[in-house]
C-alpha cells in the first residue's frame, strides 16, 4: 500500500488532475451510465451522513471512501495529494479531489462518480439497480469497521413481507462475488431438490443467458412468479458444470409449522420455526391450543432467524411466561429489558433443537428457555450473532439497517458474540448405535457433561472444534428428531438429563 500511495504521488505531481468536486456532474446531463447522477448523489450523500452520526458501541466508526475498493477485486481506492485514485488492475481509470471531512454532498458526489468508473468495468455493478447500488455501498463502506448494515428499499421490502414468496424453484441464496447466484438452501420435495441440485451449487446461466449480465430485477422474474413453467439452468458444482432443467411452481413459506406425532408410546408436538414474527407466534400459538393433551414438544430452531424482539418475547413467553426474555443494550441509552406480556400456555416437557444457524432472537429465545430450565438444549451451538438492528429511514423512501444494539440473555449475560450451546451434541451422536450408547450411559449414571452456557471461562473456539456442525442436513435431521422424541418419550431419560 505504502508503495502504491508513493507512486500515485509522484503521478500526481507530474500529471495533476484539474477537476474538482463541483465539476464533476453537469446539470443538463442528469443521466450518466444508467445513473440519475444527482438523485444518486444526495442518497449517498444521506447515507454517510446517518452513518456518521450513529452510537456504534464503543466504536468510533469512520467513513471511508477508500473502502468501496471493496466492491471489486480488481479494485483499489485510495488517497494520494489530496486526491482520491482508483486503480484498476494496473490503470488509473478515476481521480478526483477528497472531500473536506464531513462534506457529505461531495462525498455523495465521488463515491457516484467512482462507481459509473467502477460500472464501465463490472457487468454485476452495472445489472444493480439503486437499491443495489446503495446496499453494496453500505456494506463496503461498514465492512472496513467490522461492522455490518444494509439498505432497504420501503416497498421492496413491502412487497416481500405481503407475497411470501419463495425461490419458486425450490432453492434460496443470493449473487456471490462474481455476481453468479449461490444457492444456500434446498427446500425438500421441491423441483431443485428432486432434480439434485445442492446447497453450495452456484448458476452461471439461466436459459442461456449469464447470471452475472442480469439485474436483480430480471433475476427475480426469472425465479420468482405464479405461473409454472420450465427454466433451464447452468450449474457449477464441486464435481462438474451440470445442465438441469426446473419446473417453476409458487410456494408459499409459512413462518412456521407444526407435525404432531402420535405415536405408540407418547404423543409430541414438533414445532419447527423458519422465522420468528407474529405469523409464527399466532401458529405455534393455535397449534398449543388444539393440542393440549400431549407428553412433550420438540421445538426446532434450528434455521430460525428473526430481528422482531416483540415477537421473540411472544414465541418465549409460550413456554416462560412473564419472565424477562432478553435484555437489549445501546450506548447512550438505558439498557431495555423485554418482558412478555402473556403467561405461558403449557406446561408440557420441552426438547429445543438448535444449530449454528440458529441466529439472531431465535439465540434470545434459546437462552431464555435455558435459562426458566424450560427446554433441554439439543444439537450444536448457535451462531452467536444476536446484535439488533436499528432502522434509519432516509428521504427516499428507504432504510439503513443498522447492526448496533447488543443483546443479553434475560438474566444479563453476553449472548451476542458467544450464543448458547447445547447440553448434548449431536456431532457425538451421528448413528443409532451411538445413540444407544449415550442413553445407556446417562440412565447409568455415566454422561460426564459440562454446561457451557454456565462457564463462560473456556474458549468459544475450542468449543466449536469440540461440537463441530453437522454438514449432512439428511443425518442431522433424522438423528436430532430420534434423540428428542426418545428423550420426551422415557420420562426418567428427561428428568435426569434436565437435573444435571
Amino acid at each position: 500500500m505504502k508503495t502504491i500511495k508513493i507512486f500515485l504521488s509522484l503521478i500526481l505531481m507530474v500529471f495533476p488532475f484539474q477537476l474538482v468536486a463541483s465539476e464533476l456532474f453537469f446539470e443538463d446531463e442528469p443521466i450518466q451510465g444508467g445513473l440519475n447522477v444527482f438523485q444518486t448523489s444526495n442518497v449517498f450523500s444521506e447515507i454517510y451522513e446517518k452513518l456518521d452520526n450513529v452510537d456504534w458501541g464503543n466504536k468510533n466508526v469512520e467513513i471511508s471512501l477508500e473502502s468501496l475498493g471493496h466492491l471489486n477485486p480488481n479494485a483499489e481506492v485510495t488517497s494520494a495529494g489530496g486526491r482520491i485514485v482508483l486503480v484498476w488492475g494496473n490503470d488509473i481509470i478515476a481521480n478526483f479531489p477528497y472531500p473536506d471531512k464531513k462534506d457529505w454532498i461531495a462525498y455523495g458526489q465521488t463515491t457516484t462518480a467512482l462507481l459509473l468508473r467502477m460500472r464501465e468495468r463490472d457487468a454485476r455493478l452495472r445489472s444493480l439497480n439503486d437499491t443495489g447500488l446503495y446496499n453494496a455501498v453500505v456494506k463496503a463502506v461498514l465492512s472496513d469497521a467490522d461492522e455490518s448494515g444494509s439498505y432497504v428499499f420501503g416497498e421492496d421490502e413491502k412487497q416481500a413481507e405481503e407475497t411470501k414468496i419463495l425461490t419458486t424453484l425450490g432453492f434460496e441464496g443470493g449473487r456471490d462475488g462474481r455476481g453468479n447466484f449461490r444457492i444456500t438452501g434446498v427446500f425438500k420435495g421441491g423441483s431443485a431438490d428432486i432434480s439434485g441440485v445442492k446447497e453450495g451449487d452456484i448458476i452461471s446461466e439461466i436459459n442461456g443467458n449469464r447470471v452475472a449480465g442480469m439485474s436483480d430485477a430480471d433475476l427475480r422474474a426469472i425465479l420468482n412468479g405464479y405461473n409454472s413453467g420450465t427454466v433451464k439452468v447452468k450449474l457449477l458444482t464441486p464435481n462438474g458444470n451440470k445442465n438441469v432443467s426446473l419446473r417453476r411452481a409458487s410456494i408459499v413459506l409459512a413462518d412456521a409449522d407444526v407435525v404432531y406425532r402420535d405415536g405408540n408410546k407418547s404423543k409430541i408436538l414438533e414445532i419447527i420455526v423458519h422465522q420468528l414474527s407474529d405469523s409464527a407466534v399466532d401458529i405455534v400459538n393455535e397449534a398449543l391450543a388444539i393440542h393440549q393433551d400431549i407428553d412433550g414438544i420438540i421445538l426446532d430452531l434450528r434455521v430460525s432467524g428473526g430481528n422482531d424482539e416483540r415477537a421473540a418475547a411472544k414465541m418465549a413467553g409460550l413456554f416462560i411466561g412473564q419472565k424477562p426474555v432478553m435484555i437489549i443494550s445501546e450506548k447512550g441509552a438505558e439498557d431495555l429489558e423485554v418482558i412478555p406480556g402473556g403467561d405461558a400456555v403449557t406446561d408440557a416437557p420441552m426438547v429445543v433443537l438448535i444449530s449454528d444457524s440458529t441466529h439472531d432472537m431465535a439465540e434470545a429465545v434459546v437462552s431464555a428457555l435455558y435459562e426458566n430450565n424450560r427446554g433441554l438444549l439439543i444439537g450444536t451451538p448457535t451462531a452467536g450473532h444476536t446484535r439488533m438492528p436499528s432502522r434509519i429511514a432516509l428521504s427516499n423512501g428507504g432504510f439503513l439497517d443498522l447492526v448496533n444494539k447488543s443483546v443479553k440473555t434475560g438474566s444479563g449475560n453476553m449472548l451476542d458474540e458467544r450464543g448458547m450451546f447445547p447440553l448434548i451434541c449431536l456431532s457425538n451422536i451421528r448413528n443409532v448405535s451411538e445413540k444407544q450408547v449415550f442413553f445407556t450411559n446417562v440412565l447409568n449414571g455415566n454422561f460426564d457433561v459440562k454446561d457451557y452456557n454456565k462457564d463462560t471461562t473456556t474458549d468459544i473456539k475450542s468449543l466449536h472444534n469440540a461440537c463441530p456442525k453437522i454438514v449432512s442436513g439428511t443425518e442431522e435431521d433424522a438423528m436430532s428428531v430420534a434423540v428428542a422424541a426418545e428423550i420426551l418419550t422415557e420420562k426418567i431419560l428427561y428428568n435426569q438429563l434436565m437435573e444435571l
